[in-house]
């Protein structure tokens, strides 16, 4: 039982006692104390007035006086109108640290056979292009969700839908085969989604010129040059070919997008993200448009004159939605609802997430409602977690002109930016050229994913590499740099001869501070459950970054390995100890890994 627990039990007795009431615990609220007040926990008395017939002073000093008697938990208290301010004592914080100490995973809960299952779909990439820095907001807050909704006692599946098939993926196709020489990975140097990703560019570059071309030539207007365009006409004539199963479309298709998956691999594996099943749109939009018709037929849809299918949405106040062109063709509607059928098949899902940037929000709306007509149980309830766009300084990224951020090429100047800062700063002194690698690798990467999620989902942000890697301030590298300073004292703390015990004897007078630092820690649990509920990892994040801040204030206030009292200085390294459990454990939740030297 941890100490608002037990406060609200004591509360509870204390109210039956004085006023004869029976209260459940649930209403009795207790908060932190305000920082201007004296005390740690403040109950708020107004809502027992009605039993007490007394005004709100009296209530609190009554209460107070009995909490102080009964209750080994309350070391002093003091009135504020109907605020009643509680000191917990200096034994009731020691006990509660010691309750953390020997629990490994404090504020993680283990999901049983039981627990419900969350599916968790995010990254969704095209197999034209490689990652983008607006692909690496996604992994990260996709792969951070899963950890915390896991952390919260779920179990969870993390899966991809990568679109492989349509329009754009034959511009790559196209383009290699009219520019390419036969050029592959291997001749090329070049990671295989960087090298696809280099003939979508060379795509748009040649049809830019040829529509220019028309109209100079011809005199077309832009539409009129556009639908002119032979190789626009290729492009299209080619994706008929793969939609008809042209043997010869098909391997081209396979071949090139092997070479994207290849190189998508070594970028997940550097972000550090996975997923447990990848679906493909070109095995699941088949699925999709059999489950439409079959809408169709039982009259959840209509079909125009033209052949086209849709849905009639009015009566949820929305409008008319495509599922089907009059040429038999699926939109990405029908595309996600084949892959929700295969997924309902495969896994018995209680919950469906989508990371999925703000853009498509309508799109989710719409497929809430189809998914809950078509009889999926899970589709009312579906979870679009929207976020916002992640730009540059400079402005906004396009694919198409070639003017992306790409992951990878974001992630190795990351690197290269923490080995430079690190260098300069000496934090890689005394380190083999091994050990410095692998640091800059972890504050590199620590820098990049904490300055993402850091900032709330759903707000659009801009990406600062230099401000990122910053070792003071709000940012990853600050946070891995306090943990590595906490294990330097328990490294030489043991060097030293001191040994942790399993549990700290409670006899010693806690400062302000020290007790302060042992309520943060406490408060991880509550952290935790409150980042799953509101998907929304930046609390945890932002909850590190204010962890540490006063742990440093803790660090710079207070001697810890030549404190004099033995007893104290061994609370402190038991308390720093758990500073750096939590540390571990939040930034883990978050994907970020933290070094024990730097």
């Amino acid at each position: 039982m941890n100490i608002e627990q037990r406060l609200a039990t004591a509360v509870v007795q204390g109210l039956k006692t004085l006023y004869g009431q029976d209260v459940p615990a649930g209403q009795v609220q207790l908060q932190k104390t305000k920082k201007e007040f004296e005390g740690h926990l403040t109950l708020v008395v107004f809502p027992f007035l009605r039993m007490s017939r007394k005004g709100p002073e009296q209530t609190a000093q009554e209460i107070g006086e009995y909490l102080k008697a009964n209750e080994p938990t309350v070391a002093a208290f003091n009135v504020v109108k109907g605020f009643l301010n509680i000191t917990v004592s200096s034994a009731a914080w020691i006990d509660l640290l010691n309750s953390i100490h020997a629990d490994e995973h404090y504020g993680i809960r283990p999901a049983t056979p039981q627990s419900p299952l969350v599916m968790i779909e995010y990254s969704s990439p095209n197999t034209n292009k490689p990652l983008h820095l607006g692909h690496v907001r996604n992994n990260l807050l996709g792969n951070a969700l899963a950890n915390i909704i896991a952390a919260n006692g779920n179990r969870v599946v993390k899966t991809n839908i990568v679109n492989d098939r349509g329009i754009h993926i034959c511009k790559s196709m196209l383009a290699w085969q009219k520019y390419g020489n036969g050029e592959t990975p291997q001749s090329s140097g070049k990671k295989g989604d960087h090298l696809i990703g280099d003939y979508y560019v060379a795509f748009d570059k040649h049809y830019k010129a040829e529509v220019a071309a028309l109209m100079e030539e011809k005199g077309m207007t832009k539409e009129e040059a556009e639908a002119a365009s032979p190789l626009m006409k290729e492009a299209r004539e080619m994706l008929v070919k793969w939609e008809a199963g042209d043997p010869e479309v098909r391997a081209l298709w396979k071949k090139m997008n092997d070479w994207v998956y290849a190189g998508f691999d070594e970028t997940y594996k550097m972000m550090g993200v996975s997923f447990d099943k990848i679906y493909y749109e070109s095995q699941t939009y088949l699925d999709g448009k059999k489950k439409v018709l079959e809408g169709l037929e039982k009259g959840l849809f209509y079909r125009k004159d033209d052949g086209s299918v849709w849905a009639d949405l009015t009566n949820e106040g929305l409008d008319h939605k495509l599922l089907l062109r009059a040429d038999g063709t699926s939109v990405y509607m029908t595309q996600d609802i084949g892959t929700a059928e295969q997924r309902f098949s495969d896994y018995p899902i209680d919950k469906m997430i989508y990371v999925v940037g703000n853009e498509q929000n309508y799109h989710f709306q719409v497929l809430s409602i189809l998914l809950d007509r078509l009889g999926f149980e899970w589709g009312k309830s579906l979870v679009h977690f929207s976020y916002g766009m992640v730009e540059l300084p400079e402005g906004k990224m396009k694919s198409r002109e070639g003017t992306v951020v790409d992951a990878d090429d974001l992630m190795a100047e990351m690197i290269a930016t923490a080995r430079e800062t690190s260098g300069d700063l000496g934090k890689l002194e005394g380190l083999t050229p091994e050990e410095a690698s692998e640091i800059a690798r972890i504050v590199g990467l620590g820098a990049l994913k904490y300055f993402i999620l850091k900032v709330d989902a759903r707000k659009n942000m801009t990406f600062n590499p230099k401000e990122s890697i910053d070792f003071n301030g709000n940012t990853g590298p600050f946070i891995q740099y306090t943990y590595a300073r906490i294990q330097s004292v328990l490294r030489k703390a043991h060097e030293a001869g001191i040994e942790l015990p399993a549990a700290l004897h409670s006899g010693i007078e806690l400062s302000e501070k020290e007790e302060g630092l042992i309520q943060m820690v406490a408060d991880f649990a509550a952290v935790v459950a409150q980042a799953g509920e509101d998907y929304s990892p930046s609390v945890i994040a932002n909850f590190c970054y204010d962890l540490v801040k006063e742990y440093n204030q803790f660090y710079h206030d207070y001697s810890i390995l030549r404190e004099a009292n033995e007893d104290v200085k061994v609370f402190r390294l038991v308390l720093s100890q758990e500073v750096g459990k939590i540390i571990r454990l939040g930034m883990g939740l978050l994907g970020i890994e933290v070094p024990n030297r730097m």
